[in-house]
């Protein structure tokens, strides 16, 4: 039997939709019906930038990492799933040394994809099969920064920098753990979802809420001068977690960051966990992605939507 997928061949090129043989089942992998996978920001770069051909596995490889679907086959060895359930799979580089789905394997852009088992997360009845293949990077990655490497608890103090596609599941994270929360955007439509979200206070700027002893401050732009803010604005012993990248360097002032004795932080990524705990809260009604959706034909269409900046939320291929 054959499956279709978009496959990446080289940079400055279009992807190409080509049949290929379904990939045969092995002990430890499985085999998944591809439902739903996310178009990101990472595949625009990934085609226009040769700087990234050298996080991809062998080419051709069929991008698409936010994936989403249901098994139809099972190898030997995999135990807690079976033929019929509904999963999300983990985009983080598996134990095999292959690299991540859509990444260093054939991905979702595709009506199936051959994963290791120790990448399956389930998805509940609950929760909506777009909503799970955001949660698998959009969420993943938002969640680490907040949680996992902001430390965001109950009643904490905490800056979101950046309303958009991460931002929005930022804020919406922290305030599903009970922080108290600051948004800053430049845009007023932003501003507003941040408090239909939930946000405590919203400005133009981060800086406005330097007075508010802020405790964490999550730099979802990166744009250079919102972590020079973000550093100015952070209260004593506070942390910085950057994970936008707009921009690759960053001119903060060591003064600050000594007299405040502050922490600046990178996070990229996530794990498995990360994803669960996104999930959970998507069962349990606390957190929903806002989502648009197109089909595996309009990939590329859709690819250059993103480009333009015309998507709001994250942009999802569904396989009807």
């Amino acid at each position: 039997m054959k499956m279709k997928g978009w496959a990446f061949y080289k940079t400055n090129e279009p992807l190409k939709l080509i049949e290929k043989d379904i990939p045969k089942v092995k002990p430890g992998y499985a085999l998944v019906e591809v439902k739903a996978c996310g178009l990101c920001h990472t595949d625009v770069t990934i085609l226009s930038d040769p700087g990234w051909i050298s996080i991809l596995g062998e080419l051709p490889v069929i991008l698409g990492h936010e994936v989403a679907g249901e098994i139809i086959e099972l190898g030997e060895g995999i135990k807690g799933f079976k033929v019929g359930d509904r999963v999300a799979i983990s985009p983080m580089p598996g134990s095999d040394g292959i690299g991540g789905v859509g990444t260093g394997r054939d991905g979702g852009y595709a009506t199936h994809v051959l994963v290791q088992g120790e990448m399956l997360i389930h998805v509940p009845d609950e929760v909506d099969i777009a909503q799970a293949a955001a949660a698998t990077d959009a969420g993943m990655t938002s969640h680490q920064a907040v949680i996992g490497r902001g430390g965001v608890k109950e009643g904490t103090k905490v800056g979101i920098i950046g309303i958009g596609g991460l931002g929005k599941v930022g804020t919406n994270i922290a305030v599903g753990a009970g922080a108290k929360v600051y948004c800053a955007s430049r845009k007023e439509e932003a501003r507003q979802k941040a408090l239909d979200l939930g946000a405590y206070k919203v400005a133009e700027s981060i800086l406005d809420f330097k007075d508010e002893n802020l405790e964490v401050i999550i730099d979802f732009a990166g744009s250079g001068q919102t972590t020079i803010d973000a550093l100015e604005t952070i209260g004593m012993h506070g942390t910085v977690v950057v994970v936008g990248m707009a921009k690759l360097e960053s001119n903060i002032s060591t003064k600050t960051l000594i007299l405040k004795q502050a922490n600046v932080i990178g996070s990229n990524g996530g794990t498995k966990k990360d994803i669960e705990s996104v999930i959970e809260m998507m069962r349990q009604g606390k957190l929903s992605i806002d989502v648009e959706t197109t089909t595996l034909e309009k990939v590329p269409e859709g690819l250059d939507y993103l480009h333009e900046g015309k998507v709001n939320g994250r942009l999802i291929m569904l396989n009807e």
